[in-house]
């Protein structure tokens, strides 16, 4: 007989895949967005990240160009089918005077920021134990990029540097919400019966007397 996989087991593996999707896209860095950040202009969490890091020095260097070299390689092997220099990652990205930068860009996008911190870390827990870390920072993104486009939408923008979310968000959205682990058993389970009360064997002997 051929073996019936369990509504449990599905939801599972479901989150599982989701976890390995977002870790995916948040390490390979494929764009999500587009925003003004202290590189210039930053069109993922990691990019947001790595610039905050370093202009803060709150982990060592070699850590952060860890982070963000596959996502350098993935790039360089797409567009021009080579290997970037570990040496050149920081000039790849714009970040080699990101500590003389201002930080004016960061705190007016804060949202955007502490999501891009919660996304990075619940990609990388997410691949150990799926959690609910990637959702709070994917939709803080969400949230900060719209109050960004919509509540203080300025008059006069340049065009290049403009807000911009690209349609791989809702995918970084939905694998978010899917990697949360759902106890299947408690969803699919109905509300329990409520016992009725039945009248004591002694007092309806009493009321017969």
């Amino acid at each position: 007989m051929a073996n019936v996989s369990t509504p449990k087991g599905r939801w599972s593996n479901l989150s599982k895949y989701a976890s390995r999707i977002f870790f995916v896209l948040i390490f390979v860095q494929v764009p999500l967005f587009r925003v003004p950040c202290r590189s210039g202009m930053c069109s993922t969490p990691m990019e947001v990240t790595s610039s905050q890091l370093i202009s803060s020095e709150i982990f060592p260097l070699p850590l952060v160009k860890a982070m963000l070299y596959p996502g350098a390689v993935a790039n360089g092997l797409i567009t021009s089918r080579t290997v970037p220099s570990w040496d050149n990652l920081l000039n790849i990205y714009n970040l080699t005077n990101v500590k003389e930068a201002s930080a004016v860009t960061d705190l007016q996008r804060l949202e955007v920021l502490a999501g891009s911190y919660f996304s990075v870390a619940g990609a990388l827990i997410g691949i150990l134990k799926p959690g609910r870390m990637s959702m709070f920072g994917t939709l803080l993104i969400v949230w900060g990029l719209i109050k960004e486009g919509i509540l203080n939408k300025p008059t006069k923008v340049d065009a290049e540097r403009a807000v911009y979310v690209y349609p791989t968000m809702l995918l970084a959205l939905v694998c978010s919400f899917m990697s949360v682990k759902y106890d299947m058993k408690k969803v699919t389970r109905g509300a329990p019966a409520r016992p009725v009360a039945k009248p004591l064997k002694s007092s309806s002997k009493a009321k017969l007397k």
